[in-house]
């Protein structure tokens, strides 16, 4: 079946665009929904244990958040890198455009300069800068990526990033894995749920907005992902898998042929999962509650079936759940 932009369309009341994360950060609600039953249930992440199957293997993305917004004229005018090509040349998205045209160089401070050397079809700059990213004159700028609905407050970067978070260059939050503490993964594994760690950076692929109205003309941007040996073989011996996440089940996707086993793989991926698809790898999945019309709801709606998906959104809505990066959870059986 063919489906258009509208498909996934929705209205949210703008009260329920959570601003700041739950306190602890196990406090959030989580909502079950179990697909062979299509029962819901309501309750909070710190219970999550008690839904899981006790022979899963958890799935989570380690990749953390760098501070890849550069901010300038009281933030004004800003640079979002969203690629390094070396620590001088950037790829990124820029506002205001005009300023940054082909050719054109900048004034940032009195010490930085950027030159913009070309700008691609949808807009992204190739920017390169008088001082490398590095420089105190750069650091001094640099801002965490939070999205645009979320207002500017650094002193919740802590909270933007998982406590799992290891290898730097995600440009946004795997943030179906903010509910996580330590001491709910140490529960997790006094009940016999294991923990593989999967890398992908969260960048374009997983935030840019879909324009085409057909979203099968949607072209998904490649982000980088890694599976190694180790994390193969144990997730090859699991007996269930649950995903944290849209991105891990992106990776897990990635790296696994129908009817083969996992392989360890590095590289990039520009995988787009649709209704329709059929799922090799993951049984369960966490996630969050997601933007209209975006690559994620698209995928949360591959896994239930599109009709289910408006059922749980519909009650999420009417239950007041808190929605986006540092909204509520979700766990699909």
């Amino acid at each position: 079946m063919s489906y258009t932009l509208n498909d996934f369309d929705y209205d949210l009341p703008e009260d329920r665009i959570a601003q700041k994360p739950a306190t602890p950060r196990d406090h959030s609600k989580l909502l079950v929904y179990d697909r062979g039953t299509g029962s819901i249930t309501d309750d909070y992440f710190y219970n999550i244990g008690s839904y899981l199957p006790e022979n899963t293997t958890l799935v989570v993305n380690n990749s953390k958040v760098e501070k890849c917004r550069l901010l300038f004229n009281d933030g004004k005018v800003e640079i979002f890198v969203t690629k390094a090509i070396n620590n001088k040349t950037v790829e990124a998205m820029v506002r205001p455009g005009k300023k940054f045209k082909p050719g054109k160089t900048v004034q940032l401070t009195d010490e930085l300069e950027a030159t913009t050397v070309s700008v691609a079809e949808d807009g992204i700059r190739t920017i390169e800068l008088s001082h490398p990213l590095d420089h105190p004159e750069v650091e001094q700028f640099k801002h965490t990526p939070f999205p645009p609905y979320i207002e500017r407050n650094e002193s919740l970067a802590d909270r933007y990033q998982t406590v799992f978070a290891k290898d730097l260059g995600s440009k946004a939050a795997p943030t179906a894995g903010l509910h996580f503490t330590p001491d709910l993964l140490e529960s997790l594994k006094d009940r016999g749920i294991e923990k593989q760690e999967v890398t992908l950076h969260v960048g374009l692929g997983t935030f840019a907005p879909v324009k085409a109205d057909k979203i099968e003309d949607h072209t998904m941007h490649s982000e980088w992902y890694s599976l190694s040996k180790e994390q193969a073989e144990a997730l090859n011996n699991a007996a269930d898998i649950t995903t944290v996440g849209t991105t891990s089940v992106r990776v897990l996707e990635s790296a696994r042929r129908p009817g083969e086993p996992f392989k360890a793989n590095s590289g990039e991926t520009d995988i787009f999962i649709t209704p329709g698809y059929e799922f090799q790898s993951v049984d369960h999945l966490i996630t969050n509650f997601h933007l209209p019309k975006s690559t994620l709801l698209m995928l949360v709606a591959a896994f239930t079936g599109i009709d289910q998906m408006w059922v749980i959104y519909k009650h999420a809505i009417q239950n007041e759940y808190r929605f986006y990066s540092f909204g509520d959870a979700m766990l699909i059986l």
